[in-house]
C-alpha cells in the first residue's frame, strides 16, 4: 500500500478496437503508444467528465487502500482520429470526445465474477463493501458485479457510478454524512462480517491529504462547464471535503451496512 502521491500516465489512442458492451458509455478497446490495450471510458458519452471523475476518484482510492484495479491512464484522443471511421454513431463519440480521456489496463482473458462461482474471503469482502459505502457506488450488484477474476484474482472495475451526489451538486454536504441505503443490493454483503476492522483500518489510511492528492489529480479541463458557477479548484474541494466527511462520519455507513446484512442472513 503505498503512500507516495498519486501519479498517472498519459498515453495517446492509435487505434480503435472494437466497443465492449451496448449502452450509453459505450467503453472501448483500444491501443495505445505504448503497445497496450485498454479499456477507453470517453468523455463525450453518457454523463460524460463526470463519470470519468467518478472513475478516476474510486479507482484511486481503491488502489490506495491496497484494493486490485487494473491501471488507470489519462487517454489522448486526437481531433483526426475518429475520420475513419466507417460507424457515424461511433465518428459522432470520437469527436466528441476530443482531447483527455480516461483508460484502464485492459486485462486479456479476465472473466467477469461470478458469486455463485466464485467465494470471496470475508475481509476482502467487507473491504469491497466499505469501499463502495465511502464512494456511493450503485452499480456492484449481482446483476452487474463490476469485478473480473484475472490471474486467480479479484480485480475491480467501472466505478463511473460513484459520487452520484455531483450530477446534481444540491445539499453535497448533507448527503456527506448520509448512509448508503443501496448497499442492501451490493453482491458482496452477505460475506462481508469484518466491516468494523476494516472501518479501523481504512480511517486511518484516508487521510485528508491522501484525498487531497486523488482529488488534485482531476484536470481543469473535465471540471469546466458553463452550468457550473465554481472555479475547477472550488469543485475540487467540494469532492475533496466530501470524501473527508464520509470518512469521519463512517461509523454512519458502517452501521446501515450491518444492519442491511442482518436483513439479509
Amino acid at each position: 500500500m503505498s503512500a507516495t502521491k498519486p501519479e498517472l500516465r498519459t498515453v495517446n489512442v492509435i487505434r480503435y478496437g472494437k466497443p465492449l458492451r451496448e449502452g450509453g458509455s459505450l467503453p472501448a478497446l483500444v491501443e495505445a503508444d505504448d503497445d497496450f490495450l485498454y479499456v477507453l471510458k470517453f468523455r463525450g458519452a453518457g454523463q460524460g467528465t463526470k463519470a470519468l471523475i467518478a472513475e478516476l476518484i474510486g479507482g484511486e482510492i481503491a488502489q490506495l487502500l491496497g484494493l486490485r484495479i487494473p491501471e488507470l491512464v489519462f487517454a489522448n484522443l486526437d481531433e483526426a482520429f475518429g475520420r475513419t471511421e466507417p460507424d457515424e454513431e461511433i465518428q459522432d463519440l470520437l469527436r466528441a470526445s476530443e482531447g483527455l480521456n480516461l483508460a484502464l489496463h485492459y486485462l486479456s482473458g479476465s472473466i467477469t465474477f461470478d458469486p455463485l462461482v466464485t467465494t470471496v474471503d470475508p475481509l476482502l469482502a467487507s473491504q469491497i463493501v466499505w469501499l463502495d459505502c465511502l464512494i456511493t457506488n450503485v452499480d456492484r450488484t449481482v446483476r452487474n458485479t463490476n469485478m473480473l477474476i484475472w490471474h486467480k484474482e479479484l480485480w475491480l472495475i467501472d466505478h463511473g457510478a460513484s459520487l452520484y451526489f455531483h450530477h446534481s451538486w444540491q445539499n453535497w454536504e448533507e448527503q456527506s454524512r448520509r448512509p448508503f441505503a443501496q448497499v442492501k443490493d451490493h453482491v458482496l454483503l452477505p460475506q462481508a462480517t469484518e466491516l468494523d476492522a476494516v472501518d479501523a483500518q481504512f480511517r486511518q489510511i484516508l487521510t485528508t491529504e491522501r484525498i487531497e492528492s486523488i482529488v488534485a489529480l482531476i484536470p481543469n479541463e473535465w471540471l469546466t462547464n458553463e452550468s457550473m458557477p465554481e472555479s475547477a479548484d472550488e469543485q475540487r474541494q467540494v469532492y475533496a471535503q466530501f470524501l473527508a466527511n464520509r470518512v469521519a462520519t463512517s461509523e454512519l455507513f458502517v452501521k446501515a451496512a450491518k444492519e442491511a446484512r442482518n436483513a439479509l442472513v
